[in-house]
Formats: C-alpha cells, structure tokens, sequence
C-alpha cells in the first residue's frame, strides 16, 4: 500500500532471514526487501542510508531498522528474529514498512539482562563492534550482542535526543545501567556477626573473673644459718597497749626493744626497759612496804620529852 508521492510506505509478509540462508544478519538490524521496494525508493529520491519505521499495527508496536539488499520474493521481507521478537511477530504475519529519517545519536544507555555481559574483559568495546552492525537504535528495544558462542541480550534503556537515533558516523556516548539480575548485598548479614560478639566476649570474660588473684611474696622464708626459723607476731600486735591492774595504759609497756638472741650481742641495745618491766611486775609489793615504814616513822618522834629550867 503506497502513500502519498513523498514517502514511502508499504505493507509485507514478514520472515526471519535464517528462511533463506542469511542467519549472518541476525548480527544487526539490517533487512532485505524485494526490488520493487528500490525502484519506488528511487523515484522518490530518498536520502541515503535508506532508514526504515517497522510497525505491528495489531499490536502498536514499532522498531526502526536500515536495508541491506532488495533481493527477497513480491510480497515478503525478511529481517531478524530479533527485531520480530520485539514487535511480537511470528512468521508471515503483516508488518508495515515506512520510509523515515533520524537524528544522529550523541547518547544511549544500555542494560544488559545478565551480568555476564559485564564480566568480559573488555565490553564497551565488544559493543563498539556489534554496534556497526546496527543502522539506529530505539528506546525499548532489545538488542543481542553475539560473543564467544554466546547471546548477550541488552535492552536500549534511554537514548539522545530523541527515542530512535542514527548511530551511522557519529560519536555517541555509551553507558550501561546495573543488570537485570543484578542484586544488592543484603545488610541484614553483614549485621548479624557484630550482635553475635559481644555474647562471645562475655562468655570468654567469665572464666577470668574465676581465676585467683596474684599475691607475691606467699612462699615460706628460710634462713641463712640453716636453723629453724620462729614465727613473730606481727608489729601491729606487739605495739598494743595493755591495760594495767588500775584501768590504766601504761606507757612502759607500750615501748618495743629489739629482741636479743642467745649466743649473740646486739650492739646499741639497752638492758633497761627489761628491768623496768620487772618493776612494774613488783610494784604492788614495795608500795606496802614502803607504806608500813612511812607509818613507823610517823610515830617516832625525837625531843618529846618534859621541858625543864636551869634557873628551877
């Protein structure tokens, strides 16, 4: 079905090109019309490369794609399984073909399906050369980049300045956005191992607190001499102050002298103190004596006797 004199615009059967040998085209968006296709293009004087608008009308769907050679029968295109899947068409269904001009691309972004793609040494690359393949791109589209025996297929997220782009001769920049299957780590299990610590700490931290605690110098003492060594009372003990018989503290015996060895001299030492205590043991005695003889004393008393004169 023709339009008007100006544009190009037809309506075929559709077939994947594998139906006639070509399974190399599947590498691009390029199709293959019949020759009366060329000589209404001709006529028209469409401007080179020759883009085309692909269209599922059942379904209001649309891609963009070049031509590659007017060789296929009176009635049938043929292009890549590809571009039908992303027009949902199956073979021999109708599929419009409209003559059309784009705008060069200056950007696209792309996501891949996998993240294999991604896992290629070097996958900007690799799609620098798929894409010469390829005449335009459309936002929605779904493209497949063949490598190393393998599918990869990306989807066309976004593209600049408009929906479908050129990508013949112009310097477009590329990104890629995160996979489809892409998957952030989970928080939760980076979380679980620092709550789980501080239990193990605590459990680590009870046997400690059963251990005793370090006391130096518990050991046994042993002398030089090699005779047995006699235990002494602590100094808090022997520095007491023992009440005497009255109620009262007696100074004396509060003060301390070295102790004096048998066999031995203790030079600067003072006998004393030793004598003091016994004193102190005998005090009640001498104080009765002492009492009796001041009591005889008292009585006697000298020159008691009658006064008398020498006169008469």
């Amino acid at each position: 079905m023709n339009g008007d004199g100006s544009s190009f615009e037809q309506c075929y059967r559709c077939y994947p090109v594998t139906f006639i040998d070509k399974a190399h085209l599947e590498k691009g968006d390029k199709i293959i019309m019949p020759p009366s296709a060329l000589d209404r293009l001709a006529s028209l004087h469409i401007e080179y490369p020759m883009l085309f608008q692909l269209s599922n009308v059942s379904v209001e769907k649309t891609s963009h794609c070049g031509v590659l050679e007017f060789s296929a029968d009176e009635g049938l295109v043929y292009l890549p399984y590809w571009m039908m899947q992303n027009m949902s068409l199956q073979e021999g269904d109708v599929m419009q073909v409209k003559n059309i001009s784009l705008v060069k691309g200056t950007y696209i972004k792309l996501q891949p399906h996998t993240q294999d793609f991604l896992d290629i040494s070097n996958p900007k690359a690799i799609l620098e050369t798929t894409l010469r393949s390829y005449s335009c791109l459309t936002t929605g589209d779904t493209i497949m980049v063949p490598y190393n025996n393998k599918q990869y297929y990306i989807n066309v997220v976004e593209a600049k300045p408009s929906s479908a782009v050129s990508i013949i001769e112009t310097d477009c920049e590329v990104d890629f956005a995160p996979p489809l299957d892409y998957k952030e780590p989970e928080k939760l299990q980076k979380l679980t191992p620092s709550n789980k610590r501080p239990l193990e700490v605590k459990e680590e931290e009870e046997p400690a607190s059963k251990v005793p605690k370090f006391t130096p110098f518990t050991g046994s003492g042993k002398r030089l001499d090699g005779k047995a060594q006699t235990q002494t009372e602590p100094e808090d003990t022997k520095q007491q102050e023992k009440p005497t018989e009255n109620g009262k503290y007696d100074e004396k015996l509060s003060v301390t002298t070295p102790r004096q060895r048998s066999g031995k001299l203790v030079f600067g030492s003072n006998s004393k103190p030793l004598a003091a205590k016994e004193t102190v043991k005998v005090a009640p005695k001498n104080i009765e004596q002492e009492s009796s003889t001041k009591s005889d004393e008292a009585k006697f008393q000298v020159f008691t006797g009658k006064k008398y004169s020498l006169n008469g």
